[in-house]
C-alpha cells in the first residue's frame, strides 16, 4: 500500500532549513499533490522514495539517466578512478582523453571544454559568441530554456533588466521571425541560440523544421556570428552526434550536459575552429570542473554510446510506451497529444486547458508505481524493457479508468492555476 509519511516528515524538516523546503527543477511544487520529494535508492530504471515506494521512473533525474541508474560498467569506472585521483591541484590525463573522444564523435567539434552544469555550458557559449567579434546581441527563442543563470532563468526573482538587455527573442521554427530578429540586432549580432527541438514546459513539443535550421546557419554565416545548439537536454537521445545533424546543420558551438556522465556531474561545450580563438579569450573555471571521476564516467558512457544499440533501444521502447498510451486513451474516451521524439515523450490531454486531467492521471499512475510528469517532457533510458512498459501500461490503464470515473469531481492544481493566471 502506497504511503508518504516519511516524505511528509522530511518536508517539514526541510522547510525549516531550506528556503521553500526545496528549490530548482527537482522541487515537486509543480507536481501533483503527494508526489515524493525525497529518494533513497536508484537502480536501472527504478527509483525508491523515502517511504520505500518503488517507481518506474520516466523522468530519469530530469534527463541524466541515459543508460540506467548505477549502470555496472560506469560504476566500475567510477570506483577505479576514485582509488587514484578525483579533484586535485590539476586535472588528470583523462581530460585530454575525454576531449579527444568527443572531438572524434561530434562531427562539428574541433575542441571541448568541461564544466558541471548545463547552465555553465550555455553561458560559456554566450561569452564565446560575444568574444568572437566583440559584439553583444544574442538571439534566443521565446520560451526556450537555456539554464538558470540571470541571463536565462525562466523566473524573474533577482533578475534586473540589464541582465537581459542584449537578448532578442524570436519564435522557434519561424524563419521569418528569426530573419527579423537578426535585422534588429544589426551589426551587433554575436550569436544565435537554438534548441534541438522545442521542448518548452506545459506545451506541445515541436521538431525543428529543416528550413528554419538552414536559415539559422545561413544568417550566422552571413553576419559572422556563431550558431549555438543547446544539446544539454536532448544530446545523445536523438543521435550519436549533435542533434541538429538530424536536419543536416552543423553549429559552431554545442552545449552538452545531463547524460554525459550518466548521472555524474559533468557538462561540456564543444566548438569548431572558427570559435577556438574566442574560447581562449574568456575566463571560466570552477573548483570541481576538472574532477577526474566524472570524466572517467563520461568516457565509459561514451564507449557505451558508440558500441551498444542504446539509441535504437530507447527509440523502440519509447514507441511502445507511446502506442500503448494512445490505445488506452482511445479505449477510455480520452484524446492525447503525444509530441516530440519518442525517446523524450511529452504527453498532454486534449480539452484540458487547466491540466486537471493530466495532473489527476499522473497522480493516479504515481500511486501505482509509475513516475511521470504532467507538464515536462519525459525521458526513456536504455535500461527500460518491454516488461517495464507492460507494467507501466498496467498502471496507466488503471489511471485512465480512475480519471474517467472521477472526471466530474477533478479540480485544477492551485499552483498551476496561479502560474497560468487562471
Amino acid at each position: 500500500m502506497w504511503s508518504n509519511a516519511k516524505d511528509k516528515a522530511l518536508r517539514d524538516r526541510a522547510a525549516q532549513v531550506i528556503p521553500g523546503g526545496m528549490y530548482g527543477h527537482q522541487s515537486t511544487v509543480l507536481m501533483p499533490e503527494g508526489f515524493p520529494q525525497f529518494f533513497t535508492d536508484a537502480k536501472g530504471t527504478r527509483i525508491t522514495d523515502a517511504d520505500g515506494n518503488v517507481y518506474i521512473d520516466f523522468m530519469c533525474a530530469y534527463g541524466p539517466n541515459l543508460l540506467g541508474y548505477d549502470q555496472p560498467d560506469i560504476r566500475a569506472a567510477i570506483t577505479r578512478q576514485q582509488a587514484q585521483i578525483d579533484t586535485g591541484t590539476g586535472p588528470s590525463p583523462l581530460i585530454v582523453d575525454l576531449a579527444e573522444t568527443l572531438v572524434g564523435m561530434i562531427s562539428h567539434a574541433d575542441w571541448a571544454m568541461f564544466c558541471k552544469n548545463g547552465s555553465d555550458a550555455t553561458t560559456m557559449a554566450l561569452m564565446i559568441a560575444r568574444a568572437h567579434r566583440g559584439r553583444r546581441k544574442v538571439l534566443v527563442a521565446t520560451g526556450a530554456y537555456h539554464g538558470a543563470l540571470p541571463w536565462s532563468t525562466p523566473r524573474p526573482g533577482g533578475v534586473v533588466a540589464e541582465d537581459r538587455a542584449h537578448l532578442i527573442y524570436f519564435d522557434y521554427n519561424d524563419p521569418q521571425a528569426l530573419t527579423d530578429a537578426v535585422a534588429q540586432a544589426g551589426d551587433d549580432l554575436a550569436g544565435i541560440f537554438a534548441t534541438p527541438f522545442r521542448h518548452d514546459t506545459f506545451a506541445d513539443q515541436t521538431l525543428p523544421d529543416a528550413d528554419y535550421a538552414r536559415t539559422a546557419r545561413r544568417l550566422a554565416d552571413a553576419h559572422d556570428a556563431l550558431l549555438v545548439v543547446d544539446d544539454v537536454r536532448a544530446g545523445f537521445r536523438m543521435a550519436r552526434d549533435c542533434t541538429w545533424q538530424t536536419v543536416g546543420v552543423q553549429p559552431d558551438l554545442s552545449a552538452w550536459g545531463k547524460v554525459l556522465g550518466n548521472g555524474q556531474p559533468i557538462s561540456a561545450l564543444m566548438g569548431n575552429d572558427r570559435a577556438r580563438e574566442a574560447a581562449t579569450q574568456i575566463f571560466v573555471t570552477g573548483s570541481f570542473w576538472f574532477s577526474a571521476v566524472p570524466m572517467a564516467a563520461a568516457l565509459e558512457t561514451l564507449r557505451l554510446v558508440r558500441d551498444t544499440p542504446y539509441l535504437e533501444q530507447i527509440g523502440r521502447i519509447g514507441l511502445l510506451f507511446r502506442e500503448g498510451l494512445a490505445a488506452q486513451a482511445r479505449d477510455t474516451g480520452f484524446a492525447l497529444r503525444q509530441t516530440g521524439p519518442a525517446a523524450l515523450p511529452m504527453i498532454l490531454f486534449e480539452d484540458d486547458p487547466d491540466f486537471r486531467l493530466g495532473y489527476a492521471f499522473c497522480g493516479a499512475a504515481m500511486r501505482r508505481g509509475v513516475y511521470m510528469s504532467p507538464y515536462h517532457n519525459m525521458f526513456i533510458n536504455a535500461a527500460m524493457t518491454e516488461a517495464d512498459i507492460a507494467q507501466t501500461l498496467e498502471a496507466t490503464g488503471a489511471a485512465f479508468e480512475d480519471i474517467k470515473r472521477n472526471r466530474a469531481t477533478l479540480r485544477p492544481s492551485p499552483t498551476v492555476a496561479a502560474l497560468m493566471g487562471t
